[in-house]
């Protein structure tokens, strides 16, 4: 299996943006959202992700086929953090393939930061997800911090990978 986490052309936002609905049709199932009456979730404003120089936009392939999206930004939870994987996307044919594991692992190595990614209270698989990812990346460390607050509902999960 080929998996690629590349930088997308400007020409690729269609299809983020056409993935975002998928992506946030799974996640209807953790925060209840509804479509718009246009029949979309509507996630909002994605240029953002290819024009601030803190943000950054990543496509996801398997094999060349299109399979999911890694959004990152600079809109933290913890006061320590410099980097967030704000949306995580791996479409459901390839997860529990080691796709998600392997791209995460490919972006913290192509970026060091300090880096976290906060997960909503009921994502119980994405909570899984980042745990068992994390601890299998440089010897498995990583803090876990609850939040419970006006800002977040969640575990934050953290790294610094920088070293």
């Amino acid at each position: 299996m080929n998996i690629e986490l590349r930088p997308p052309s400007r020409s690729d936002r269609n299809l983020i943006r056409r993935m975002m609905e998928l992506y946030l049709y799974d996640f209807s199932e953790f925060d209840d959202a509804d479509l718009d009456e246009h029949g979309f979730f509507a996630y909002g404003d994605l240029d953002y992700f290819w024009f601030e120089p803190t943000h950054a936009a990543y496509v996801v392939t398997v094999d060349g086929k299109l399979a999911g999206f890694v959004l990152v930004d600079n809109d933290v939870k913890l006061a320590d953090s410099e980097r967030a994987v704000t949306e995580f996307f791996v479409m459901r044919k390839y997860r529990r393939r080691g796709v998600g594991r392997q791209i995460a692992h490919e972006l913290f190595n192509k970026l060091p930061a300090r880096w976290e990614m906060a997960v909503i209270e009921e994502n119980k698989p994405a909570q899984q997800f980042w745990r068992k990812t994390l601890g299998t990346y440089r010897q498995g460390i990583f803090q876990e911090t609850a939040l419970n607050d006006d800002e977040w509902q969640g575990p934050v999960f953290s790294l610094d990978n920088r070293e």
